[in-house]
């Protein structure tokens, strides 16, 4: 317990009263009682994740979770062995980042019998959205009403405040005004909508109710925390407001407690920023965050195989730094939000993202912008499903599939966990209509379906959804049984030429060694490979010589395996 007390005292200085202290060192030790169930202990190469929304599926009558579990049983539990769920309580908006209730179940998706279930058959990630709560929670109305105790948990700026070097991830108003039960308006700061209330950390009672929520989570199963928004927690006026000296030490502070109630827990950060920044949160390496979000892998690869060429890709990569087997990474190429832009920026001049955003947006896809100090606007993401966001609308189906299927070898390949969106698995394409029917941009990439047509989709139809199904489970659970794939195994990146990208991945103990070969071109390209030696590739179960060069298909890519004889 001395960790979290020293973390108390350098974020609260003097302020945190003693009776509060208390108070919350008891909830930790009943948290600490209550769980039985041990977590795993570490990452290794069999752990994928599947991304997804409790509320995914959906069949007369039936909870949807309820739906979800069996549709898991039946299609998914063979390539993921963790599912990341989407906030699954009651919220107000933005498809349930406007938490109203964190210690509930959404009754559209059933209750926490059904999140037990789920749990007896895969663990589970929760997001523990830690930045901001509904306008129509609880809490808010409790602030509004001016009712005792509940003074300063949310803040209150006067509008004429200097906010101007606030960092915006949105164009919305920082601000949002608010009328309180004595007909005062103040007011009320508001980072992502106006449905979404920031917190205000600086009050200890703040702390002690959403140190609750994060128990609450441990107690009921979840091995993955991440958490939500975080680089905005804490805000001092003047500064830029994110990632601040304060925001750190709170993420300290949680993984302390997680590590006190329930050893194995891994707390990942979501901070859709720059690398460097990104990778800020894991700390000194044992200290604050194991895994944080590669937001930087999505838009660089997109970029890679959209001009064909692996420059930008291949000098990031061979910089990365795989974390010595205390943190590592938590990869993805698609998830419920768009394609961050913000990670690719310091890596990839302004002018070529600028001509990615511009040639999307030619196919179909849609741009969100953000707010600059300076008064103009940048695009923060690309909204597009990753199959579309890879493919032009003329393109036939082979070509979608073979773009698709060379992007996410890339992924599989690269150090840390990988993570699956949903859409992804599924082979989805850009929901217009549901844009149109949610009135943001965000709903391109997720619509929900009625679980038969999806069933039927994938276990007889010819199509391009049930062609995607089948060859990426196959290709992660071909993944989860390399050994050369632990998380913890270091990155090579090979010299090649731009429209190859090549990397090894090896064990430390030199066991097991895959050589990775990408062509991220529309025309065939002839590699030699590093050494003159036979070389199975594991995917095909073809033998290769080394000898001689190979010629590599359109968006071809091989995993070889060396030491055939």
């Amino acid at each position: 317990m001395d960790i979290i007390n020293n973390l108390i005292d350098e974020i609260y200085q003097a302020t945190f009263p003693l009776a509060s202290r208390e108070r919350l060192f008891s909830h930790i030790r009943e948290a600490r009682a209550a769980i039985k169930m041990a977590r795993k202990p570490h990452w290794d190469e069999k752990d994928v994740v599947l991304i997804t929304y409790a509320d995914q599926f959906r069949e007369s009558e039936a909870p949807t979770l309820a739906t979800f579990c069996r549709f898991y049983q039946q299609h998914l539990r063979d390539t993921f062995n963790l599912v990341h769920l989407l906030p699954f309580f009651p919220y107000s908006s933005d498809d349930g980042f406007s938490v109203i209730d964190y210690h509930q179940v959404n009754p559209i998706c059933g209750d926490w019998s059904h999140i037990a279930e789920l749990h007896r058959h895969t663990r589970l990630m929760f997001d523990f959205v830690c930045n901001h709560m509904s306008a129509h929670s609880a809490w808010f109305k409790h602030f509004l009403a001016l009712d005792p105790g509940w003074d300063d948990f949310f803040i209150s700026m006067p509008p004429a405040t200097d906010l101007s070097s606030v960092t915006r991830p949105r164009t919305s108003p920082l601000l949002t005004p608010f009328d309180f039960a004595n007909g005062e308006k103040r007011f009320i700061w508001t980072t992502f909508s106006a449905d979404q209330i920031d917190l205000n950390f600086g009050n200890p009672q703040v702390l002690i109710r959403m140190v609750d929520v994060l128990l609450d989570y441990l107690k009921k199963g979840a091995d993955y925390v991440r958490l939500d928004a975080v680089g905005y927690m804490w805000k001092t006026p003047g500064t830029s407001c994110i990632h601040l000296e304060k925001t750190h030490q709170l993420v300290k502070l949680f993984r302390a407690i997680a590590n006190e109630v329930a050893p194995g827990t891994v707390i990942i950060t979501e901070t859709n920023v720059p690398h460097k920044d990104n990778i800020s949160y894991f700390g000194n390496g044992h200290d604050e965050a194991q895994m944080v979000y590669q937001f930087s892998l999505p838009p660089l690869v997109l970029h890679a195989i959209h001009n064909g060429s692996s420059r930008a890709l291949r000098q990031w990569a061979a910089s990365l730094d795989s974390g010595g087997g205390n943190t590592t990474f938590f990869n993805f190429l698609a998830s419920h939000d768009g394609i961050g832009l913000n990670p690719a920026r310091g890596i990839l001049p302004e002018v070529e993202i600028v001509a990615l955003v511009r040639d999307l947006a030619m196919e179909g896809a849609l741009i969100s912008y953000k707010n600059n100090p300076d008064g103009t606007t940048s695009p923060y993401e690309i909204n597009v499903t990753y199959m579309d966001a890879l493919n032009k609308q003329d393109d036939d189906d082979e070509t979608r599939l073979r773009r698709f299927m060379l992007a996410h070898a890339l992924l599989l390949a690269f150090p840390g966990v990988p993570a699956i969106y949903i859409q992804s698995i599924l082979g989805s394409r850009n929901d217009m209509e549901g844009v149109k029917v949610a009135g943001h941009n965000r709903a391109i990439n997720r619509e929900k379906y009625a679980v038969s047509g999806i069933d039927r989709q994938l276990t007889t139809g010819e199509g391009l959804r049930q062609l995607v199904f089948t060859h990426l489970s196959a290709l992660i659970q071909l993944r989860t049984r390399q050994p050369a794939f632990h998380p913890d195994n270091p990155l090579e990146i090979l010299d090649s030429d731009n429209a190859l990208l090549m990397l090894r991945r090896r064990s430390r103990d030199h066991q097991h060694s895959l050589l990775c070969v990408y062509n991220l071109s529309g025309k065939s390209t002839e590699v030699q490979l590093p050494e003159e030696r036979k070389y199975r590739d594991i995917i095909r179960e073809e033998i290769i010589e080394g000898s001689e060069p190979v010629t590599l298909p359109p968006w071809h890519y091989l995993w070889l395996k060396t030491g055939i004889s």
